[in-house]
């Protein structure tokens, strides 16, 4: 299992969304390409997509953007994935057509992986990362003498 570079750019436009969260400013589509190098054509799609998801919201006028919708704390990485890709990407496909027992225990095991992966994703959020980027952030700022 892989994460689309379509989820992983939203993921990082959103982290950046959730660091401005609590000061109430709004982040234009220029800043955060530039912030997280993604093609801002490529940004506006996805901030549409996040936008009628209504994960983000966006603000009108000389000092518009977007803005997260809610608060991070609320906005899970599933939420995420789920609006980019689709109800698609986070269910297993099954495949009923002739299956042997063999293909049937191979579906089960790789249904539970699927399970056990969106657990993971339903349980983190975006305030979850911001609070992990941090602390990579400070481990890479120490220095030893």
């Amino acid at each position: 299992m892989e994460i689309s570079n379509k989820s992983e750019y939203a993921l990082l436009a959103l982290l950046e969304l959730a660091s401005c969260y609590s000061s109430g400013e709004s982040l234009q589509i220029r800043q955060m390409a530039e912030l997280q190098n993604i093609p801002i054509r490529y940004l506006e799609q996805l901030l549409a997509t996040l936008r009628r998801g209504g994960i983000i919201k966006s603000i009108r006028g000389a000092k518009g953007g977007y803005v997260l919708a809610r608060d991070p704390r609320k906005i899970t990485i599933l939420d995420c994935i789920t609006c980019i890709e689709g109800l698609d990407a986070i269910a297993p496909a099954s495949s009923q057509n002739s299956q042997n027992t063999e293909t049937q225990v191979i579906q089960e095991v790789w249904q539970e992986a699927c399970q056990a992966a969106n657990a993971v994703l339903q349980q983190n959020t975006l305030q979850d990362l911001c609070e992990r980027r941090n602390i990579h952030k400070q481990k890479d700022l120490m220095y030893y003498i």
